[in-house]
């Protein structure tokens, strides 16, 4: 997953799309959304819930809750292995709603350029996220 999205779409659209049954906490929107903040999710717990997470996977191990804005990523290959995200991976999975996500392409200089891609359609989508309890 990339480390910033964007997600700009009316919560009816949302709640439709992804048939939402039930709302728990403040619909997140925003242009740059990034690890280390509140976003929205949908989680099943009998129906579709669309609730508020932090975005970033604090492991049991962790002694500073900081260190959730570094690990927001992982791996398709080892996600099932690795003990920071195993258990997570197994139990906890949500669909996160978006827009569109950036990706950056380096230019001469350090400088990079962020691109948006979104569908074509520009109708919103998902990607499946573990979180925590």
């Amino acid at each position: 997953m990339c480390g910033r999205f964007v997600l700009l779409t009316d919560l009816g659209e949302i709640e439709e799309r992804f048939a939402v049954a039930e709302k728990g906490g403040v619909y997140v929107r925003g242009g740059n959304l990034t690890p280390g903040r509140p976003v929205s999710a949908v989680v099943r717990e009998g129906v579709n819930r669309l609730v508020a997470l932090h975005w970033g996977l604090v492991p049991s191990w962790a002694k500073d809750p900081a260190v959730g804005r570094r690990m927001f990523n992982a791996r398709a290959e080892t996600i099932a292995e690795k003990p920071s995200f195993r258990e997570a991976f197994r139990r906890r999975r949500c669909l996160i709603p978006a827009d569109g996500y950036y990706e950056w392409q380096k230019t001469p200089g350090r400088r990079k350029q962020p691109w948006l891609i979104r569908l074509r359609s520009r109708a919103p989508f998902a990607w499946a996220r573990t979180w925590l309890a």
